[in-house]
């Protein structure tokens, strides 16, 4: 599905006019690659998140710049820490025909087999690096790890056939994994190493400061 977000090309990169279009609910942002050189631009905030919302992390985008279209995927952007609202964007122009990399945020499946028996999950990896055409790029790579156990792992090379895209990973690397849970004993030695260690380093500190 692609949806239009109309953008007006800026004239001027000046911090006076990038946080006058802030305050009036735009977002400074730059569109550059397939028939277009890097250009600034300024959309706005409302439409920017209604579109986001629609077609996701990875879809792509019918920008309008003052009547040239242009077919746009999120590249990057920058988000105010305390905020949370988008504060610069990277727009980046495609050919809907030629495969590009994208990154493509995993979401495992809720439940482990090793979860009801006790054993921990721990996500290796969060994104997985992929090449497409644009319009096939998924908003998310699903992984099935209900049936892991504890001590098991799930790789690349068990989801590389479910998808038609190009995953471009080695098969061995892990996805996720379940850990063995820590008996007591292991946790409670794990708590005195930490006590220990901060204790050392109090002391380093004590003696440097002397």
């Amino acid at each position: 599905m692609v949806n239009v977000l109309k953008a007006k090309e800026r004239t001027s990169e000046r911090r006076s006019q990038v946080r006058e279009l802030r305050e009036q609910g735009g977002i400074p942002a730059v569109v550059y690659g397939y028939r277009i050189d890097n250009t600034p631009i300024a959309i706005n905030m409302g439409d920017f998140m209604k579109t986001m919302r629609e077609v996701g992390r990875n879809g792509v985008i019918d920008l309008d710049l003052e009547g040239k279209k242009l077919n746009v995927i999120l590249h990057e952007y920058q988000e105010d820490p305390i905020r949370k609202e988008v504060i610069h964007a990277d727009f980046l122009s495609v050919d809907m025909s030629q495969e590009i990399e994208a990154s493509v945020r995993v979401e495992l499946s809720e439940d482990a087999e090793g979860l009801k028996d006790g054993g921990v999950l721990q996500q290796i990896m969060h994104e997985i690096n992929v090449t497409a055409k644009p319009d096939e790029i998924p908003e998310a790579i699903k992984v099935d790890i209900s049936h892991l156990g504890i001590g098991e792992t799930i790789s690349i090379g068990e989801i590389r056939g479910k998808y038609s895209i190009t995953i471009n990973h080695e098969d061995d690397e892990a996805i996720a994994t379940i850990l063995t849970p820590r008996t007591e004993e292991e946790t409670e030695e794990a708590g005195e190493a930490a006590e220990v260690s901060g204790t050392d380093e109090g002391n380093a500190t004590t003696e440097s400061e002397e």
